[in-house]
């Protein structure tokens, strides 16, 4: 079995014939594996249930083993813990910081300090693009929802980022500063706790919203240089450029925070556009009948 995911599970009673080579974000084993695993990860849990028959050659930055190895265990990762329950039937080489029960090794145990470098170093690049690929889509689904759901008003949202950055920026900024305040203060008293707790939640979703707009509007701008007025591919170019410039130390980091806060600002901006054009309901009147 070989893959690449952003979680794999073997759930206890579950079997895997032959070996396991899979690069993923966070991998747990509880059921049997009846060869060897070979993998990458941000993080490997071996279970007390779970059971590998081969041998287990692991890179990551977090490795649990409280389950059953048979052969012999490889291991680079900033931290290794051995549990109560853990058995290893041959030896264990590791790298990085062993803590736990050394006596679960039937052989001998061996730092080779070359061995983390060998595999945590192949691993990280890997699991860092399988977050990126799922962020990535995460956003696109989420924008082709706003998109689809709610079209005049996300072409409203990019218009704000085109005709008046700085005012979209300032406001976004000002959101981005003034609600964790509010939310903080908020939560200052034991009733408030809830009240902030729901606001907090509320604004994670405002500014993954704000986040998605942002990017989408700057897709949208881009794509208006070669005369293409798309709404999907502009969600799509946004998105994209987002993920070529987080792979630039620093200034990405700022341009990608930048168009973050236009979006959020644009929102703001949007919604009080949206509310204004709302006509207050007149107030019926039944003229009765007139005494005489």
């Amino acid at each position: 079995m070989s893959g690449v995911a952003g979680n794999v599970v073997i759930r206890d009673g579950g079997v895997v014939e032959g070996d396991l080579e899979t690069a993923a974000g966070n991998i747990r084993l509880a059921g049997t594996v009846e060869g060897s695993v070979s993998t990458g990860a941000g993080s490997v849990l071996l279970t007390d249930t779970g059971v590998v028959n081969g041998d287990f050659e692991v890179g990551a930055g977090d490795v649990r083993i409280d389950g059953t190895i048979q052969g012999d265990a490889r291991v680079g990762a900033d931290t290794i813990r051995l549990g109560e329950q853990a058995s290893i039937g041959g030896s264990l080489t590791y790298d990085g910081s062993l803590e736990g029960n050394r006596d679960a090794v039937a052989g001998e145990v061996t730092r080779d300090r070359t061995l983390g470098g060998n595999l945590a170093t192949d691993v990280q690049p890997v699991a860092n693009w399988i977050f990126i690929i799922n962020a990535f889509l995460l956003n696109l689904l989420f924008g082709v929802a706003l998109l689809g759901l709610f079209p005049r008003f996300s072409t409203r949202v990019a218009d704000h980022v085109e005709n008046d950055p700085l005012t979209s920026g300032l406001i976004g900024v000002g959101t981005c500063i003034a609600v964790p305040i509010l939310l903080v203060v908020i939560a200052i008293t034991i009733i408030g706790i809830p009240v902030s707790l729901v606001g907090l939640l509320i604004f994670l979703v405002f500014a993954w919203t704000g986040l998605v707009y942002g990017r989408f509007a700057v897709g949208r701008w881009l794509l208006s240089f070669v005369d293409i007025d798309n709404k999907w591919a502009g969600l799509l170019v946004g998105l994209l450029l987002a993920v070529l410039l987080g792979q630039i130390p620093i200034v990405g980091g700022i341009l990608n925070f930048a168009i973050f806060v236009l979006g959020v600002g644009a929102v703001v901006l949007g919604l009080v556009k949206h509310r204004q054009r709302i006509p207050d309901q007149p107030t019926q009147t039944t003229d009765g009948p007139v005494a005489e």
